[in-house]
């Protein structure tokens, strides 16, 4: 306690330098931010319930908040609270611990599962020679766990209870005004933890809003700090990013930023190409449209489209080398891969799923005989069809090619024996004739 006062007294200046950071937290009532409790998932607001009942503060936080009062509807509902994780476990018959360096807790009430979280404190970092945050994992008040957070559109809490929004960082105003404003010193905190400016892209592009100067300048100079983020980390924000329903703009601020370079090997050579910006443009288009449509996306899908053209120009570099081609693509596919493993920790799923759409992509121009039956079959046809349609569409292949599989696929029997094309079969190597041997030859009779 005394080191901690100790370090509140002789702060360094610019940990406080937000200049949206009251002296205390501002009450916002329901008619000015406009979330009724009825807009909080049942599950979540019996979370805040119960605990509330048992004495202690609970709110609905975050993202949740953010998206609410911006008119978006949200994918999750997160509590924090001043109950430790073993007190949230007491109050909760269906509640499980989760983490080792800081504990949460997930309670469950039916198929919703909402992720309870104690206040963070303010204590002494543990951080690499970057400056990066390694541990710092403890608890403290309400006041403490806002000023820890990001954003401060995200250090937003609600209390279902009251129907009020607590704000400590102007939060809503900056949402109201479309500023996305760091808490604290950008540098410092891009330094704690460099995923923040990833974040900043994700956010802005969602929202709506544009990053405030302060939190956008240092952005490029320090975007090589990612390079230090775990691989696995590394590959969930990307993906957050990419399935936001916003990938297009996301992509676009990535590369206005500077922070595309090195994320995705070589993006941005391939958005400086023509018609790898129209692939890779459209597919990211369609995936917006799912989610928009609340379709189902594929996240196999989305990094096989965003790695296609790498693949392309090592294929056609080791055909040029005289490689046969279909092992050539698969040496190709290999080193693309391997390539992006060192950036992005792409899950053994993943890049299964990756291989074998790509893998089918020559099977397409293989349309006579037995094979256009046995690629409906595959498991993997649909997926590999929907990325022919994208290779089609931004001129990569004939769109004849891509229309004829649509056909197909909805052909009946009849119909589909008259598609096919004998003259596209490959033609059969002629083995060389066996030259006789003994006695069994004119030559032997003479």
């Amino acid at each position: 306690m005394i080191r901690k006062l100790l370090r509140r007294i002789l702060r360094r200046p610019e940990d406080n330098t937000s200049t949206h950071r009251p002296r205390g937290p501002v009450h916002i009532p329901r008619d000015r931010h406009g979330i009724a409790r009825e807009h909080i998932l049942p599950a979540a607001r019996k979370v805040c319930d119960a605990l509330q009942a048992e004495g202690y503060q609970a709110y609905v936080v975050g993202g949740a908040v953010r998206d609410l009062i911006a008119g978006i509807e949200p994918k999750d509902f997160d509590v924090a609270t001043s109950a430790t994780p073993e007190q949230v476990t007491a109050v909760f018959r269906r509640a499980r611990l989760i983490g080792r360096r800081f504990k949460i807790v997930h309670v469950m009430f039916g198929r919703d599962t909402i992720e309870v979280t104690t206040f963070r404190g303010d204590a002494e970092a543990v951080t690499d020679e970057h400056g990066r945050i390694l541990h710092d994992n403890v608890f403290g008040t309400m006041e403490e766990d806002a000023a820890r957070r990001d954003f401060t559109v995200n250090a937003l809490y609600y209390d279902p209870s009251s129907e009020t929004v607590v704000d400590f960082h102007h939060g809503v105003a900056d949402l109201q005004q479309k500023t996305l404003r760091m808490i604290g010193e950008p540098i410092r905190r891009y330094r704690e933890d460099p995923v923040r400016m990833l974040r900043a892209v994700r956010l802005a592009a969602k929202l709506g809003l544009s990053i405030d100067p302060a939190a956008r300048e240092p952005i490029r100079a320090m975007a090589d700090l990612l390079e230090n983020v775990p691989p696995a980390r590394l590959f969930d924000e990307m993906l957050k990013l990419l399935t936001s329903g916003h990938a297009v703009r996301c992509v676009r601020q990535l590369r206005e930023e500077g922070l595309h370079h090195g994320l995705l090997p070589l993006l941005d050579v391939i958005l400086d190409q023509p018609m790898g910006e129209r692939f890779v443009m459209l597919s990211l288009e369609r995936t917006d449209e799912r989610v928009r449509e609340d379709k189902s996306i594929s996240p196999s899908f989305l990094f096989a489209t965003l790695l296609w053209h790498e693949v392309l120009a090592d294929w056609e570099k080791r055909k040029q080398a005289n490689e046969p081609a279909i092992p050539a693509l698969f040496d190709a596919m290999t080193s693309v891969l391997d390539q992006q493993a060192e950036k992005l920790a792409i899950t053994r799923r993943i890049a299964t799923d990756i291989r074998e759409i790509w893998a089918l992509q020559p099977r397409f121009e293989q349309r006579s005989g037995k094979r256009p039956y046995r690629m409906l079959e595959l498991p993997r046809f649909r997926a590999a069809y929907d990325f022919l349609l994208l290779r089609a569409g931004s001129g990569e292949v004939e769109q004849e090619l891509a229309d004829w599989w649509t056909d197909f696929a909805a052909a009946d029997a009849a119909q589909r024996e008259a598609m096919l094309r004998p003259d596209e079969a490959p033609k059969k190597r002629r083995r060389p004739r066996r030259k006789p041997t003994g006695g069994a030859g004119p030559a032997a009779a003479a």
